[in-house]
């Protein structure tokens, strides 16, 4: 996943078309269990940190500060975080199953720390100090 919408969302869906990875669908659509998503949901298996540039685009376009924060790289090491929580729907492939970390691991910004990916440290906060 490696990014996350927070609840600080405003629900403009800026970051729906500009997602390269077509990542994010907006809050009507969001697979969660409980159907009472508010907001944006990234899914975790298709965000690739937009690693080609240097901002992602969800946060170049977002107009509400801090509302993109980073999340555990999907990587195997990070696969039981992806898979026990109920913060995602991983998607479910009809031939490889389980899209989880161990069959589709994305690639992540290698700069952003653990610490800061745990605490869910703003996206824009983090590039602004490593790209100082």
């Amino acid at each position: 996943m490696s990014v996350m919408i927070t609840d600080s969302c405003i629900n403009c869906d800026a970051c729906i078309d500009e997602c390269p990875a077509t990542a994010i669908i907006n809050a009507d659509e969001s697979p969660s269990a409980d159907g009472d998503y508010r907001y944006a949901y990234v899914k975790p298996e298709e965000c690739t940190e937009c690693v080609e540039v240097s901002v992602p685009k969800c946060e170049e376009v977002c107009p509400t500060e801090g509302c993109v924060v980073w999340d555990m790289p999907y990587t195997e090491t990070y696969n039981d975080h992806f898979i026990t929580s109920d913060d995602y729907v991983i998607l479910v492939d009809k031939e490889k199953g389980l899209m989880s970390p161990l069959v589709a691991p994305r690639p992540f910004r290698e700069s952003i720390s653990i610490e800061d990916r745990i605490n869910h440290v703003s996206v824009g906060e983090t590039l602004e100090q490593y790209n100082q």
